[in-house]
């Protein structure tokens, strides 16, 4: 390796980074992504807009409308509509659920006959529609229990839960830490593809076909100064997530910090294979980010866990970095694993794997010589 070329080219991308200001970009975009869906995603569904009508009025039906009135989860809107009218403002989009107690509550229980309750729940987007069900029935089986609490009934079954990894139920531990698997896919790839094709547009490309400067040298010039920068952001990502979103680190740092490396070493290698094929900087920012961004929110585990997907949806995932590098993350905010699981050691070699690949096709692409 020409130590002197790659000194030279290196000192002319930072020049030309802080002469563009790109390098203010380098860590303002990081920092506004995670600002920005780190407390604009809510998982969490709270005050849901509900109607109850109570048929029954009895202390039964009372005592079960105060579970819902005293839950953050519920709205309480009214109760003496019917059920015509309730579903007409359903309709209209001004109620998400509707629930009914029917005449005879009270005496059925207390004969142990069975008994229903009507619920109607706005379905039209279906996350949020599962998990007001889910609160729905949550409410209800916290009613039950409380009720064979009062009557001194025998327990059949008993449920002692507990929450692990993520005790309080935060959305932001949740989300987070996914959040890194897209920025460092993201930001990096976006400046290491304008890398080679700016060269192309301004035509400097030329003096690198006609020196004798080996693609070696050129692509570790040209890959550094990205690399050097990104790298801080793994530090201040990391005091953003820690300091300003209170999220856990139960895990090793230097696992934390050796697979980042790696994956803004991946993300590199995407954007340089893009530079590489692309003629204009315009169509390699537009395909980068489609081949980072959507699959960085698809594949993420945020939206949904890998293991609910099925079909070709399940095997896309596992052709992308981010679930591999997710997973590893959230292991070392949440569980605290690290290489004694060996899951998250196959996903590290996966890793390197992917980094080694993806920079001998672009070395393997770059050519000396005009196409």
């Amino acid at each position: 390796m020409n130590t002197g070329v790659v000194k030279a080219y290196i000192i002319k991308e930072l020049a030309e980074l802080v002469r563009s200001r790109m390098i203010v970009l380098v860590y303002l975009v990081p920092s506004m992504i995670i600002f920005l869906f780190g407390y604009g995603i809510r998982l969490e569904v709270t005050h849901t807009r509900t109607l109850l009508i109570d048929h029954d009025r009895t202390r039964m039906s009372y005592q079960l409308i105060s579970h819902f009135e005293h839950s953050k989860y519920f709205e309480i809107k009214g109760y003496n509509l019917t059920e015509k009218e309730a579903l007409e403002l359903m309709k209209r989009g001004k109620v998400d659920a509707v629930i009914i107690i029917p005449e005879g509550f009270e005496r059925n229980l207390i004969k142990g006959l069975k008994t229903e309750i009507g619920v109607f729940i706005d379905a039209s987007f279906p996350l949020r529609g599962t998990t007001i069900q889910s609160y729905i029935e949550g409410t209800l089986i916290n009613a039950a229990k409380d009720y064979i609490s009062q009557e001194k009934l025998k327990k059949v079954i008993e449920i002692n839960q507990r929450l692990l990894f993520n005790q309080s139920m935060r959305d932001e531990n949740a989300i987070v830490p996914g959040l890194l698997g897209i920025i460092l896919l993201v930001a990096p790839a976006i400046l290491s593809a304008l890398l080679i094709v700016r060269e192309k547009e301004y035509g400097t490309i030329f003096n690198f076909y006609s020196s004798p400067v080996s693609k070696r040298d050129f692509l570790i010039a040209k890959l550094s100064v990205p690399f050097f920068l990104h790298s801080i952001n793994i530090f201040i990502l990391f005091l953003w997530v820690t300091y300003f979103f209170k999220v856990p680190f139960r895990g090793s740092f230097f696992i934390y910090w050796l697979t980042s490396e790696i994956y803004i070493f991946i993300s590199l290698s995407i954007g340089l294979l893009v530079s590489i094929m692309a003629r204009t900087q315009i169509v390699a920012l537009i395909v980068t980010i489609i081949i980072t961004l959507i699959p960085g929110f698809l594949y993420s585990g945020i939206l949904m866990p890998i293991s609910s997907m099925k079909g070709e949806a399940y095997y896309e995932a596992h052709m992308f970095p981010v679930m591999y590098y997710n997973h590893i993350i959230y292991d070392t905010f949440l569980i605290g694993q690290g290489f004694s699981s060996e899951k998250n050691l196959i996903y590290l070699l996966i890793l390197v794997f992917y980094g080694v690949a993806l920079m001998v096709s672009g070395v393997m692409l770059l050519k000396k010589e005009m196409r």
